[in-house]
């Protein structure tokens, strides 16, 4: 585990309708869900009240490139999210490659026996489990943070 930066994580996929969040031990060996959270005025304030509670020290933010590495809109969406975050928190946030996360939260789910129906309430959370522990796994081999930060909000002058 060389260049691991110990600590709790939170990992954020950001949808149009909800945000899920899960979250890491400090040591980085699990990611787990957290929580389903409604995407609207107050979906920053509770991720942070949550980052508190569950002493974070760094926010994930799911950055969903198409297959190609190319932004989208919801790529947009959810840069602007981040700074939003980034904005009323002080902890670093970074934004993370989420590409297929939800696929392959879908997938983890109907392989465990839910069907897409019963998995509505949380595959955002299971999304965020995948791209929190893809971020965890990067760092543990590379020794480097996965993702990119972004930068805190500037004061205007």
């Amino acid at each position: 585990m060389s260049g691991f930066r110990r600590g709790v994580r939170l990992g954020i996929d950001v949808g149009k309708a909800r945000v899920g969040v899960a979250r890491c031990d400090p040591d980085g060996m699990l990611a787990t869900p957290v929580e389903t959270v409604a995407r609207d005025d107050d979906s920053i304030d509770r991720l942070v009240a949550l980052a508190t509670e569950h002493g974070a020290v760094e926010l994930m933010v799911g950055l969903p490139l198409n297959l190609r590495g190319e932004d989208t809109a919801s790529t947009t969406d959810a840069r602007d999210f981040a700074a939003a975050l980034a904005a009323a928190s002080a902890l670093p946030v970074r934004l993370v490659d989420e590409r297929l996360s939800t696929v392959s939260a879908h997938a983890a789910l109907r392989d465990s026996g839910r069907s897409q129906r019963s998995s509505r309430s949380i595959v955002d959370q299971v999304a965020a489990v995948v791209l929190l522990q893809h971020a965890l796994d990067v760092e543990k081999s590379t020794g480097r943070p996965a993702g990119s930060p972004v930068p805190p909000a500037q004061e205007p002058a």
